[in-house]
């Protein structure tokens, strides 16, 4: 066999495809033992007398049906292999079903036929090695230690009776009752509530209409209950107005209420610690998925329709699966949401997973990073951990599926990530640069990005390999 691969002008109309055309030539003898496996086909389904099914010769065959119905079937059977062969031997990533037109051979002679192929792109990422990327503060400032140290001073509160007006953060004790048209609205009406003033629970206005008010006071007024847009009839008796009485933060206090700590600054100063660790925790999370994202806005063309599509196929699939293992239909669910369609933000959401896909080849591909052998040992060394196998069931797994050039991409895409959390520039909300150090240390760089190119084809190539060997 003979092949050569040469691109297609855009002009042709590829309409904003990358397109390319291998040429294959097969000659005769070649081609041959493909007709020999055709009259092999054709022998189990045809009845020759004197021979059991499939055990007649191929001249019995050709003398009684001729050779175009075999060569008909080589033609059908041989040309997706060839094919496959022209693909391996040129590295062409074909990303769509080729478009094939045989050019000879349909009668006799050798076998010529071309293949119009759809081709992931190639493009261009200008600026990745200058990539910002903006992410919550993770220092923490007193004034938020303060209202967490007085989130737990209010837990340890007492209410106390005062007698003046109530004021914003005064606690009320009141009877409710709301109607609409004569009739009450539900879930406004009750008796001896406390309420906390300007909490804005119950109604637009209802705190203003508190805030002045004293024990005894009976309030009527009209105002549209929170989350509907019809005014209600409100009466309200204020029976009590209380102010919540802080403890006074003193060390002793704290070692009596808060227990751990003997002191105020050591308290405060572990609500620091956790609290940052949050952040850190959630900035760390964050980090990929806004380098990616950022990385994705550096990506002017529109990505590949056949891409978007194979994304969006594979998305919605795995999407109804979760669905299915918590017992929720599809139906059910967009009913529930009130989307007519998965579509609604699965295809937004697989376009740009597809500039992610993209993007990140080509920044392996500038900065010439590269998986060589050793990378692909390691790799069926984790996986053969994940699924409970041996690293060489796992390689042959992968050779025999030919999926061994989908790994190596899915390598260099991680490659990729590492190579952008060294050197992208991380700030805060003020423009304070974030030091890498503290979100992700140098040596969990390659877990991050590990976590942000999963070998996600791993269990199902294992899992197809072991399926047919099971059926053979």
């Amino acid at each position: 066999m003979k092949s050569t691969v040469e691109p297609i002008d855009a002009a042709e109309g590829s309409e904003g495809r990358t397109l390319v055309k291998l040429s294959v030539e097969v000659d005769e003898a070649e081609f041959d033992r493909d007709i020999d496996a055709a009259f092999r086909k054709i022998a189990r389904e045809v009845r020759i007398p004197g021979f059991r099914p499939g055990k007649a010769p191929r001249r019995i065959l050709e003398a009684r049906i001729g050779t175009a119905p075999a060569r008909e079937q080589a033609l059908r059977d041989a040309i997706p292999q060839y094919l496959a062969r022209a693909v391996r031997e040129h590295d062409v990533d074909i990303i769509a079903t080729p478009e094939v037109d045989i050019k000879g051979g349909q009668d006799e002679g050798p076998v010529t036929f071309d293949a119009t192929v759809e081709v992931r792109p190639q493009v261009i990422v200008p600026g990745y090695a200058g990539l910002r990327v903006e992410l919550p503060a993770i220092e923490v400032s007193d004034e938020e230690v303060d209202t967490r140290v007085g989130a737990d001073r209010r837990s340890h509160g007492e209410l106390t009776d005062v007698d003046r007006p109530a004021a914003r953060g005064d606690f009320v004790t009141l009877d409710l009752a709301a109607d609409r048209d004569g009739e009450p609205v539900p879930g406004l009406n009750a008796e001896d509530w406390l309420y906390e003033v300007g909490r804005g629970w119950v109604a637009d206005g209802f705190d203003e209409q508190l805030i002045g008010a004293t024990a005894g006071d009976e309030l009527s007024f009209d105002a549209n209950p929170t989350g509907t847009e019809e005014p209600a009839a409100f009466t309200v008796s204020v029976k009590k107005v209380q102010e919540l009485v802080l403890p006074e933060l003193t060390d002793e206090w704290v070692a009596e209420n808060i227990g751990e700590f003997d002191t105020v600054d050591k308290w405060r100063a572990d609500i620091r610690r956790r609290m940052q660790d949050v952040r850190i925790a959630q900035g760390r999370q964050m980090l990929v998925e806004r380098t990616s994202g950022a990385l994705a806005e550096l990506v002017d063309d529109d990505p590949p329709e056949a891409l978007v599509n194979n994304e969006f196929q594979s998305r919605a699939e795995g999407f109804v699966m979760q669905l299915q293992a918590q017992g929720i239909g599809l139906e059910q669910y967009l009913a529930a949401t009130g989307q007519v369609t998965l579509t609604e933000g699965l295809k937004d959401a697989a376009a740009r997973a597809v500039k992610i896909d993209l993007a990140l080849r080509a920044v392996a591909d500038s900065e010439d990073l590269e998986v060589d052998d050793d990378d692909i040992a390691a790799e069926y060394d984790r996986i053969a951990a994940r699924v409970n196998q041996k690293p060489a069931q796992v390689r042959k797994a992968y050779e025999k599926g030919d999926a061994v050039p989908e790994l190596r991409a899915e390598l260099r895409k991680r490659k990729a990530v590492e190579w952008l959390l060294q050197h992208v520039e991380i700030v805060d909300g003020e423009g304070r640069t974030i030091e890498r150090s503290l979100l992700i240390p140098d040596d969990e760089i390659a877990a991050a990005a590990d976590d942000a190119v999963p070998s996600e084809a791993a269990d199902a190539v294992v899992d197809d390999d072991n399926q047919t060997e099971t059926s053979e």
